[in-house]
């Protein structure tokens, strides 16, 4: 399913991460980055998130998004972040990416590592 846009129930992207994204975009300049949701293994629970920008697509990667923004996620990734969504958060202690994810038994309060 490479280079098409994948059914948004695996994975949901709110309005707030789509401006982010676009606006770090548009800071770079390069109008066809997209972010990489990956989970890796790490962090204090077990697993972590981590964003990256990217120009190209892996064979293995899904693409999700809406209103031109894109957001790839490998397929390995894609079983631990299925049903999903990705969030902008902007608190007085700081701003980040969140994933608000069904799948994690646990979280740390970094907010970027799970286990499951």
């Amino acid at each position: 399913m490479s280079g098409e846009v994948a059914e948004l129930q695996e994975l949901t992207v709110s309005d707030s991460a789509v401006r982010k994204i676009r606006s770090l975009i548009e800071a770079e300049e390069k109008p066809g980055l997209m972010l990489r949701l990956s989970v890796n293994g790490g962090g204090c629970s077990g697993f972590q998130y981590e964003f990256s920008f990217d120009d190209a697509s892996n064979g293995d990667d899904r693409h999700f998004g809406r209103d031109g923004v894109t957001v790839l996620v490998d397929e390995v990734s894609l079983d631990f972040l299925k049903g999903s969504e990705l969030d902008y958060v902007e608190e007085m202690i700081g701003s980040s990416f969140q994933v608000k994810n069904p799948n994690a038994s646990s979280s740390c309060g970094c907010g970027t590592s799970f286990s499951v």
